[in-house]
């Protein structure tokens, strides 16, 4: 189509923020780290690559996603434990905070609970910032790959991309058939994962992932917590995934326990105030 006289005029108007944080409810980082300090470990679970495997953390519990031997990225689910339909909104997550997490983020959880469900404390990755190509790290963008859309671009049947490793970790973890879990798979936290959109066609896009052993980030569990987490078969996503073709390397999850005392006056966030009403 012609453009019209006008046109850069239209382009040129300003974009408003759809959702300004200023009066969002922040967490006490002071407080959590001062926490983290003197909590002790009291679980781990190493994730196989190509694989996943689920954790539970209590609320007022810290966990850690590091990589331990190679540059990996993970695709992380989490659940209210109690509550399974209370899961990781990614969608909103995105919206309050931005397409990629850091230190200061929290994951927030659907409707109609909508509340925050871990907070990201530490992120020895949050020096990258974003790069010349718009790429950032743990982004909330991606939505996780998938048998589906392999089969429809290439016709392939791969089983061990993400979606279907974290449907047989929540299978494994819940007792439920493989049709059933996968119902309470959803779109994720792309751990590690370096992420943006071409300026040009807005296309998604991945490159190698900055991470190396011993890199991490940390959480706060803001509620008790089921997770799962899957080693993607993209390894460090810089050529391909939905494939056995990348170097892939495990992932460890780590599980701290607060000393007491050093989270007074903490308590878990309610569910969301809204009176479910909906006009009527």
């Amino acid at each position: 189509m012609t453009e019209p006289a006008d046109a850069a005029q239209r382009r040129a108007i300003p974009p408003v923020i759809c959702y300004p944080t200023d009066t969002l409810p922040q967490p006490d980082l002071a407080l959590y780290t001062q926490a983290r300090a003197s909590a002790t470990k009291c679980g781990e679970t190493l994730v196989p690559p190509r694989d996943a495997r689920s954790f539970g953390v209590p609320a007022g519990h810290f966990f850690r996603i590091s990589s331990v031997e190679g540059p990996q990225v993970g695709d992380l689910n989490l659940w209210n434990k109690n509550d399974f339909s209370e899961r990781f909104y990614s969608g909103k997550t995105r919206a309050l905070h931005g397409t990629h997490l850091t230190t200061g983020h929290r994951m927030w959880s659907s409707f109609p609970g909508m509340r925050p469900m871990a907070t990201v404390i530490r992120d020895t990755l949050d020096w990258y910032g974003k790069d010349a190509f718009g790429g950032s790290v743990h982004d909330v963008i991606g939505t996780r790959c998938d048998p589906y859309t392999g089969n429809l671009l290439s016709g392939t049947q791969y089983h061990h991309c993400c979606h279907s490793n974290l449907t047989r970790a929540f299978a494994d973890e819940t007792g439920m058939s493989l049709p059933q879990a996968e119902s309470y798979v959803h779109d994720v936290l792309n751990v590690f994962m370096c992420t943006g959109f071409t300026r040009d066609t807005g296309q998604y896009f991945m490159k190698a992932s900055p991470v190396r052993p011993g890199d991490h980030i940390e959480f706060f569990a803001e509620i008790d917590l089921l997770g799962a987490l899957s080693a993607c078969p993209g390894g460090d996503c810089s050529t391909e995934h939905s494939s056995d073709g990348a170097a892939c390397h495990p992932l460890l999850v780590e599980v701290f326990a607060p000393a007491p005392g050093t989270l007074e006056g903490w308590t878990p966030p309610p569910p969301n105030a809204y009176d479910r009403s909906h006009g009527r």
